[in-house]
């Protein structure tokens, strides 16, 4: 249904997209109604009748369009705002809410006072009234006075994308390590937006030198927020030198840690658990793996790494998250490749892809070896899959059937440096029972005969195991 100028109405979305009556008991379900926003800039070519988008996310498409542009890759598709409220859709789902409406505004700027306008908003209160919702989710970012403006009209809660995004990662944190990082992202995203929260936050307080003009509940409110961020970075800096700690002794090992990172949902928890047949809880929730997790691999060269599955990134990932999660992301940054995962069914693959080379930037990892690791293409139409081809930086699987895993493995120990592969020959007396079953365990053979008592060994090692067996090494190869 359209709306009055500049917006569009949606109502009754069921599990993404379906309209109809909704009878899940409001006791267990929250009702949302979505609100996004798309603003336009007057340009030269405004003025001839058309507009142009201006997002937070414009650059970062504008930079990679470039680039594009440069190198004759074809251009990236744009996140439009309908595109980024079904993302919204998909965040309040995976929170545990019943979308029950949605609108779009389209406005030139945005109000400084409510964002899109008091007009506007009182329509979509009654809006969010008629469909009985029990929070408004904004698509944006609100500052602590839009969000107590907002309130005042729509008379029920509202939420931006922030703070929908730090709920839902407190639903997923099950580590302590994960629930420190998320209780110090809520407590920085909060300590701005105390002020003006009702009068039980500028009351005095009460109590033996207390009394007098005193401090007000909301300094109170304050101070004990600040003594809470002290002892949770605290506690967090113990993770971090314990992590510090667990990394060295692994680091003393010529052990290579590959870690997984890519837009949330790309499937990396998938692929972790096809790679090293682990368990972790893979779901098409947003943010479903919070916590992180390692667990060794075996490479074609009998080599073994270890795989690091991290938090997902999105669009706009809020600053707070990236700060507070970095006593997990440094597993990143220590990494000696980043597999990055990519969603290749989905039409907006190139637009992610942007957003976590934004993010990785900023985790000052850009520069890592990396290898692109295009998931999901047993989702794409016969044609388009058999024309896929694997090349020096990328590669073609699904995890969830298990297409391409030999291939991506044999990739994955081309790139890794730590205990290179030589190719050796060897005499080993055939009483060195131990030693010929550690090269069994450990080296690719490629040849093998037996004369006079000895094994005639040609292998493929990597340098630890060559160093082990190096009084029986008789030449070699590489």
């Amino acid at each position: 249904m359209r709306s009055a100028e500049g917006g569009t109405f949606r109502e009754g979305f069921r599990g993404g997209g379906a309209s109809g009556p909704k009878t899940v008991a409001r006791s267990s379900v929250e009702r949302a109604f979505l609100v996004g926003i798309e603003y336009r800039v007057r340009t030269p070519q405004a003025k001839a009748g058309k507009t142009s988008l201006s997002s937070e996310a414009q650059a970062a498409r504008d930079s990679v369009r470039r680039a594009a542009a440069g190198s004759k890759a074809p251009s990236i598709p744009q996140f439009s705002a309908e595109e980024s409220l079904a993302e919204l859709r998909t965040l309040a789902l995976s929170a545990g809410a019943e979308v029950t409406g949605e609108f779009l505004q389209h406005r030139d700027k945005p109000d400084p006072a409510t964002l899109i306008g008091k007009g506007k908003l009182e329509e979509i209160a009654a809006a969010a009234a008629s469909a009985s919702a029990d929070l408004l989710l904004f698509d944006h970012d609100l500052t602590a006075s839009q969000q107590r403006n907002i309130e005042k009209v729509v008379s029920i809660r509202v939420i931006d994308r922030t703070q929908l995004i730090l709920d839902i990662f407190a639903r997923h944190a099950r580590t302590r390590e994960g629930q420190l990082q998320v209780e110090l992202a809520q407590l920085e995203y909060l300590l701005p937006r105390l002020g003006g929260r009702g009068i039980e936050m500028s009351q005095l307080g009460g109590g033996i030198g207390t009394r007098g003009p005193g401090e007000t509940q909301l300094e109170t409110d304050r101070r004990k927020i600040y003594r809470r961020i002290r002892h949770v970075k605290e506690q967090i800096d113990n993770v971090r030198r314990i992590r510090a700690q667990q990394r060295r002794r692994r680091e003393s090992v010529p052990v290579a840690t590959v870690s997984l990172v890519g837009y949330t949902n790309a499937g990396k928890s998938t692929l972790f658990n096809a790679l090293t047949q682990a368990t972790v809880l893979a779901s098409p929730k947003m943010f479903a793996t919070l916590d992180p997790t390692i667990r060794a691999v075996t490479l074609p060269s009998k080599r073994k790494a270890l795989l690091s599955d991290t938090v997902g990134f999105i669009r706009n990932l809020p600053h707070t998250l990236v700060s507070a999660f970095r006593a997990t992301l440094e597993e990143v940054q220590r990494a000696a490749l980043i597999l990055h995962v990519s969603d290749a069914s989905s039409p907006l693959s190139a637009e992610q892809d942007a957003q976590v080379e934004r993010v990785l930037k900023e985790l000052e990892a850009d520069g890592k070896p990396r290898l692109r690791v295009m998931n999901k293409i047993d989702l794409l139409p016969p044609g388009q899959r058999d024309s896929l081809r694997d090349d020096a930086t990328s590669v073609h699987v699904s995890a969830a059937k298990g297409i391409g895993m030999s291939t991506l493995l044999d990739r994955i120990d081309q790139m890794l440096s730590e205990d290179a592969i030589r190719r050796i020959r060897l005499r080993v007396p055939q009483k060195e029972g131990k030693t010929l079953a550690m090269l069994e365990a450990r080296a690719r053979i490629y040849s093998r005969a037996y004369k006079d008592g000895l094994v005639e060994l040609e292998v493929g090692a990597p340098e630890s195991v060559v160093r082990r067996v190096k009084e029986w090494v008789v030449g070699r190869e590489a």
